[in-house]
């Protein structure tokens, strides 16, 4: 066994860190504040290849590999929350489906923009009556000639703003498989006639990352839109989600490493009773507990990462990573708080932001109780 990290893989954790470090967390705090996505950021991802690291060459990514765009993420999460998780969706959710499922012609047309950072792609799921229970899918897709009709309504959709075009899962008029109805994936560009895009919602925490509902009235698109397997839209997702667990792990890693380093500092600084606080055991157990925690968490995403790369099965791995790292995350920052004081429910110690945004990791992509249930199938139960 093989811990260390590539030269590839090293150099493009630093060149993330010192990205992040630079460009977002200097305005993460006015970004959360303004619930403010940062466009022009994510344009400078775009030119650096951030935004297609796990993606080949030929369609304009940077021929990296999950492991690398893991820690990518945990990088970004570590600047900003909020940003890394639109970062996270924009790779898993945005552009993964059409390089997992989309023929030649569909990976030149919409993957090759996404992987050279020219645009943003969302991932059009999630439905007032349908989260968790993914196949109660209402969103419906007729078709009519050579056109499909789609209506339906889609929530908590990440980057729908900005985006060029959404990948909308939508039950097929008609078709039946095993007693069940068909779900396909269809590529509509955000523009089309009969998509209305809002940005509603006012979050708890991951401010900086744009959420919005998704409104399609008789939305036309060719037959050619449709990703992979028209009748296999379901599976279709579940892959996704599993490769975007490890991103949503990554993530929860890195926000649990900001509010770690920020709380040690403050121990360090804070004195009390004629020392500072992290010459108390009590602050001492926390900190130890907070660090072993982080790094468990941070191995199971390598590993899940490089099941993925070496083509193996990864689908309990990855929920085995993006559970325990989300709330490990939420335990570290809670402590983070805790070792701040009255501080650490201030604004500008940050901490309390850290808990806002890491609360998300236990709910997105599978709720704690989802990503349970997906572990205890897997074995076999």
């Amino acid at each position: 066994m093989d811990f260390e990290l590539s030269a590839e893989q090293r150099m493009v954790k630093e060149l993330a860190r010192d990205f992040a470090q630079a460009e977002l967390k200097p305005l993460a705090i006015e970004l959360d504040r303004e619930s403010r996505f940062p466009e022009d950021i994510f344009k400078k991802m775009g030119e650096l290849g951030l935004l297609g690291i796990p993606f080949p060459e030929e369609y304009g990514g940077s021929g990296g590999d999950t492991i690398s765009y893991a820690l990518a993420v945990e990088e970004i999460g570590r600047a900003c929350g909020g940003s890394g998780l639109s970062y996270a969706a924009a790779v898993s959710l945005g552009a993964s489906p059409i390089y997992y499922f989309g023929t030649k012609e569909q990976k030149e047309k919409y993957l090759t923009p996404l992987a050279s950072g020219k645009g943003l792609a969302s991932f059009g799921l999630t439905e007032p009556n349908a989260g968790s229970d993914a196949g109660g899918t209402r969103t419906t897709a007729k078709l009519e000639g050579d056109e499909y009709i789609i209506n339906g309504e889609k929530c908590w959709i990440t980057n729908a703003a900005f985006a060029d075009f959404i990948t909308v899962t939508a039950a097929v008029s008609g078709k039946e498989k095993n007693g069940k109805k068909v779900i396909s994936a269809f590529i509509v560009p955000a523009d089309a006639e009969g998509v209305s895009i809002r940005s509603d919602y006012e979050k708890m925490g991951v401010r900086a990352s744009n959420t919005c509902e998704i409104i399609l009235e008789n939305v036309r698109v060719p037959k050619e839109n449709v990703l992979g397997d028209p009748d296999g839209g379901f599976k279709q997702f579940l892959y996704t989600l599993d490769g975007g667990r490890i991103s949503i792990a990554a993530l929860s890693v890195g926000i649990a490493q900001a509010a770690f380093d920020r709380a040690l500092a403050y121990s360090k600084e804070r004195v009390q009773f004629g020392q500072s606080i992290s010459k108390f055991q009590a602050i001492q157990f926390k900190l130890a507990d907070m660090a072993m925690e982080i790094e468990l968490a941070r191995n199971m995403v390598m590993k899940a990462a490089w099941l993925k790369d070496q083509g193996k099965p990864f689908t309990k791995e990855s929920a085995y990573a993006k559970l325990f790292a989300s709330e490990m995350g939420f335990r570290t920052c809670n402590q983070a708080i805790q070792i701040h004081g009255g501080n650490g429910y201030m604004r500008e110690y940050e901490v309390e932001r850290y808990l806002r945004d890491i609360k998300l990791m236990e709910i997105g992509e599978g709720t704690s109780e989802i990503q349970r249930l997906v572990i205890s199938r897997q074995l076999g139960c």
